[in-house]
């Protein structure tokens, strides 16, 4: 999947405004993935992404300096996508379904890897996608 077509699905599947939302939320969301997982598991993600969109994962000293690996639960990984994407929490949790969801069809397969590492609370994140009932 080519960068273009990565942030217009995230455009359009969480409804915003405009290809810069699209990209700030995408941001927000990989930036926090990335300090959650360890480095190498992020960067096995980033390869399968566009250049500019998998950087975000590597991005992991941005919140506190605690770098990549950290643990922390579903709520603190929606805090940290709601401040970084200037986001009301119900909406950065549902803008981080939808980027989790776009991420796993464009790595095909290797997020399903990621998510049998995380959390159950979490993995419920990753799961939901854009159509699921998560909030």
């Amino acid at each position: 999947m080519r960068h273009d077509e990565f942030i217009g699905q995230v455009q359009a599947r969480a409804k915003l405004p405009s290809r810069g939302a699209a990209e700030g939320l995408t941001r927000a969301t990989l930036e926090t993935l990335g300090e959650r997982v360890p480095e190498h598991v992020a960067d096995n993600v980033a390869a399968q992404l566009p250049t500019e969109i998998g950087e975000h994962l590597r991005r992991t000293v941005v919140m506190g300096g605690a770098g990549s690996g950290e643990r922390f639960d579903r709520d603190e990984f929606t805090r940290r996508v709601a401040e970084r994407g200037h986001l009301a929490e119900p909406d950065a949790v549902y803008g981080a379904r939808v980027v989790l969801e776009v991420t796993r069809e464009a790595t095909q397969g290797v997020l399903d890897k990621v998510r049998d590492s995380l959390p159950e609370d979490l993995r419920e994140l990753v799961d939901s996608g854009s159509a699921g009932e998560l909030r």
